[in-house]
């Protein structure tokens, strides 16, 4: 593999445009490994999480960094890491991710991470926010009526996104991508609204799961203009997976075509295929393969490159999506990178690819997308 392209690749600042923000308590090994595994059940006796693809990547990638060799045993790996605070696991791991920008989502669970100003103020990044959707509805759910609900939501969504760069809707685990495409009408939204506030758990912020209501806010947020991201693909059992295909956004993405608002698919494993056929015929989709390289350890390398069959090198962004355990933040930039290097290392040890391309690419996907997409600032 040339030196170059490896060389270029390995120190390239990322834009990682989907992630969450690190752990900001201690936590069990026990709750740690619940933490690299997208189930949400018990872990059976027996039965240790780094015994998988992301338990043994974090041996090999994440040890290094705790004074470990490489491939470390569980245990001693464990053993060194809680002799740190979750603040200096967070200023390790995600400065050695060497990312200059990180687009926060930040509706998930946030109470239990480390505050945005807490990182910005010790990691040397950029830090930008992500709204998501169903979460500033939840949010108002208890102070609205079903009559003012939509026109509730819109307000808190205009004062939710005043510095924001993006949006995000997890409509793929609240229903699943086989919802009618069209824009609910008013009648529709305030019968849903009045089912849905009745539900007894409303004032302590319920789940919205109605369809109309999801279609609400995600067309809500294809009127702002702000790019709109998707959950898609794999993720915890809370979702069917069968429904979390991207091809049966069509309907919708054609629905919505010449609005103005970019859609980015996360994930979408194992749909990147998929995903990169309808970044390919729709001007408006871009997607990455962020939680899917994580989880796939040292098989992540052909997600990466399946990542870039068919859609436009324009149209793939890179994300780590990592929540939590800031191994994750570190261990998303490692195997992409690694990824990239190999698969553009070999076109162009082929003869397929020139070298100048291979970079030229790596910095569009990796970086310049992601500033472009979501209008932030370039050096």
């Amino acid at each position: 593999m040339s030196t170059e392209l490896r060389r270029h690749i390995a120190t390239l600042p990322l834009v990682d445009h989907h992630v969450h923000a690190p752990l900001a308590a201690t936590v069990s090994r026990g709750r740690f490994e619940t933490m690299i595994t997208e189930s949400d059940r018990p872990i059976p006796a027996g039965v240790t999480q780094f015994d998988s693809q992301i338990g043994f990547a974090i041996r090999r990638h994440c040890a290094p960094l705790l004074g470990l060799p490489a491939h470390a045993p569980a245990d001693a790996y464990w053993n060194a890491r809680r002799e740190r605070t979750p603040e200096e696991l967070s200023d390790l791991f995600l400065t050695e991710a060497r990312a200059s920008d990180w687009l926060l989502d930040t509706g998930f669970k946030s109470d239990e991470l480390l505050p945005t100003e807490t990182l910005a103020a010790r990691i040397p990044a950029r830090f930008s926010e992500i709204v998501r959707l169903e979460t500033v509805l939840e949010k108002i759910a208890a102070t609205s009526s079903a009559a003012s609900l939509a026109d509730d939501f819109r307000a808190a969504l205009a004062e939710a996104t005043v510095s924001a760069v993006g949006l995000k809707s997890i409509i793929a685990y609240r229903y699943g991508f086989d919802f009618d495409p069209a824009r609910p009408s008013a009648q529709e939204v305030e019968r849903a609204a009045g089912a849905w506030l009745r539900e007894p758990a409303t004032a302590t912020h319920a789940r919205v799961s109605d369809p109309v209501l999801l279609r609400m806010v995600l067309w809500a947020g294809v009127d702002t203009g702000l790019p709109l991201q998707l959950h898609a693909g794999y993720g915890d059992p809370d979702l069917d997976l069968r429904r979390c295909d991207p091809l049966l956004l069509m309907p919708w993405l054609k629905e919505i075509e010449g609005a103005g608002t970019d859609v980015v698919l996360l994930h979408c494993y194992p749909y990147q295929r998929n995903a990169g056929f309808l970044a390919q015929v729709f001007p408006h989709v871009y997607f990455d393969v962020g939680l899917g390289v994580n989880y796939t350890g040292a098989a992540s390398t052909a997600v990466v490159a399946e990542s870039l069959e068919l859609a436009p090198f324009t149209k793939v962004l890179y994300s780590s999506d990592a929540w939590g355990p800031p191994e994750l933040h570190h261990l998303g930039a490692v195997l992409w990178r690694r990824g990239m290097a190999r698969a553009l290392g070999d076109w162009v040890e082929e003869g397929e690819w020139a070298e100048d391309e291979a970079i030229r690419v790596a910095t569009m996907i990796g970086r310049t997308n992601a500033q472009r997409l979501y209008g932030l600032t370039r050096d």
